[in-house]
C-alpha cells in the first residue's frame, strides 16, 4: 500500500471512530430539562410543596429548583418526598405556608374541622 492510501485508511477510521463517539455521548446523556429531572426524583406531595414555594419564593426557589437539578444529575439526590422537601425549604430559610385543612369522618360523611364546630355549638 502505497502512503496515500494508507492515510486515506487512517482518516477514515479516525471518523468512524469520533462519529461512534459523539453517538455514544448523546446516548448516555442524561436530559437536561430540568422539570423532566426533577420529576424523577419528586415523590408524593413533592410537587405541591415545590409549586407553593415557588409562588411565595419566586427568585430563590430558581436557585433551588438549580441546586436540586445538579444534586440529582450528580446521584446525590435520588428520591425526595413533600416532607423532606419541606424541611429543607424550612432548614435554608423559606417558611413556606402550606394550605393546611383537617377533614373528620363522622358518620360516613366527611366533613371539616370549622363545619364539625358549627355543628356541635348549634
Amino acid at each position: 500500500m502505497s502512503d496515500k492510501e494508507l492515510e486515506a485508511m487512517k482518516r477514515k477510521r479516525f471518523q468512524e471512530l469520533q462519529k461512534r463517539a459523539v453517538f455514544q455521548e448523546q446516548k448516555k446523556e442524561p436530559p437536561r430539562d430540568a422539570n423532566a429531572i426533577l420529576n424523577r426524583i419528586f415523590v408524593g406531595r413533592a410537587w405541591e410543596v415545590f409549586n407553593t414555594a415557588s409562588v411565595q419564593f419566586p427568585s430563590k426557589m430558581v436557585k433551588v429548583k438549580d441546586l436540586l437539578v445538579r444534586l440529582a444529575l450528580e446521584g446525590k439526590i435520588t428520591d425526595m418526598d413533600g416532607e423532606q422537601l419541606y424541611g429543607l425549604l424550612r432548614e435554608i430559610g423559606l417558611p413556606v405556608r402550606l394550605n393546611t385543612t383537617i377533614k373528620i369522618i363522622s358518620h360516613g360523611k366527611t366533613k371539616s374541622l370549622s363545619e364539625k364546630f358549627r355543628e356541635s355549638t348549634k
